[in-house]
């Protein structure tokens, strides 16, 4: 099966079965009556579906979400054309500790080191974090994407991406909001100097894929992730009525949505952030592209206070949002002694 580095190798029992169950459940959402042109539009059955997605699955598919084919097609390319670039190349834009927008491949979830590479960069620029994770430090830094040199059409269609998921993200947390019965801007406010970012993934061929993960086990810290995966597939979700892991069958031009911590804790646990995976293949290389959905880092996250009452009090305590995610960042660089900081840190 030829030699895998022993850093890449998960413990038994998170070692992946490779005749998974497809998740022929995981609903899927068809979009197109936002892009309607009624002047009074009824998305109600479009808001309890999301709802009911949220709620039971945590992930949920869209498809007709009124981001161009082309511009998705044009990244997606890019992204091909970039991974394929020497090792040596694509270090020119390595990311560090000082700047972790750019190039890496020594990546870690749960101290186990994952099996891809990866090129990140963010919406905003510049993006304003923490300096560091320590509460008492208030200096803040500028995160500056960097952008290789090859190939030339790469940093534009990496920000017209950007700016399409952006327009995505807002009609998703719009019918988030109103299927918590909040009115339908209440989230957005939270998201006007946003840290959200953009991840290229590249999941090489793997000699062990029945012993390695692209990625490990893990929920999102954001608000949501908003996922375009190719027709490999490789993505593994944990199903909430029984702890199995399923695996998410590639609906073609289809957008993979799931809740992250922060939509957890706002909704007061009444919509839950679960546990995904990415198991690799020993033939084909995959590709995939998560936005991930964050607010400005000055945000302190909280149970909404219209969804908490004597009968259904806060579950967690506020935290600061760059704080948390600096704090968690912290173990990509470095193997920890102990599981990295988590939203059931702060329960009541």
């Amino acid at each position: 099966m030829g030699e895998v580095d022993p850093a890449f190798i998960q413990v038994l029992e998170h070692q992946p079965k490779l005749d998974i169950t497809e998740a022929e459940g995981i609903p899927l959402i068809d979009l197109s009556p936002l892009n309607s042109s009624d002047t009074d539009p009824d998305f109600s059955s479009l808001v309890a579906e999301i709802g009911d997605a949220c709620k039971n699955w945590g992930f949920f598919q869209v498809i007709n979400p009124g981001v161009p084919l082309k511009c998705r097609e044009k990244i997606e390319l890019a992204s091909r054309k970039f991974f394929a670039l020497s090792k040596e190349e694509k270090k020119k834009v390595s990311r560090d500790e000082a700047n972790p927008l750019g190039y890496y491949d020594t990546e870690h979830t749960k101290n186990v080191r994952d099996w891809k590479e990866v090129f990140d960069f963010t919406v905003m620029n510049p993006t304003i974090i923490p300096a560091s994770h320590e509460p008492e430090d208030k200096e803040l830094k500028e995160l500056i994407n960097q952008w290789p040199e090859y190939p030339p059409e790469f940093r534009e269609a990496c920000e017209e991406y950007a700016a399409e998921m952006e327009k995505l993200a807002y009609k998703l947390l719009e019918l988030i909001a109103l299927s918590l019965g909040l009115p339908k801007t209440r989230l957005n406010g939270f998201f006007k100097d946003n840290t959200s970012y953009i991840r290229l993934n590249h999941y090489p061929p793997c000699p062990a894929p029945h012993l390695v993960l692209g990625v490990g086990r893990h929920k999102d810290a954001g608000a949501l992730s908003i996922l375009a995966q190719d027709d490999v597939g490789g993505l593994e979700v944990k199903r909430k009525t029984d702890g199995e892991w399923i695996l998410v069958k590639p609906t073609p031009n289809a957008y993979i949505i799931n809740v992250g911590d922060i939509i957890q804790v706002w909704s007061n646990d009444k919509y839950e952030s679960v546990e995904h995976r990415v198991v690799v293949n020993s033939e084909k290389e995959r590709f995939s592209i998560p936005f991930f959905v964050h607010p400005a880092h000055s945000t302190w996250v909280e149970p909404l206070e219209e969804l908490i009452n004597k009968q259904d009090p806060a579950k967690y305590k506020a935290y600061n949002l760059g704080k948390f995610v600096a704090t968690r960042k912290r173990s990509n660089f470095k193997k920890l002694d102990v599981e990295n900081i988590q939203i059931y840190h702060f329960r009541i």
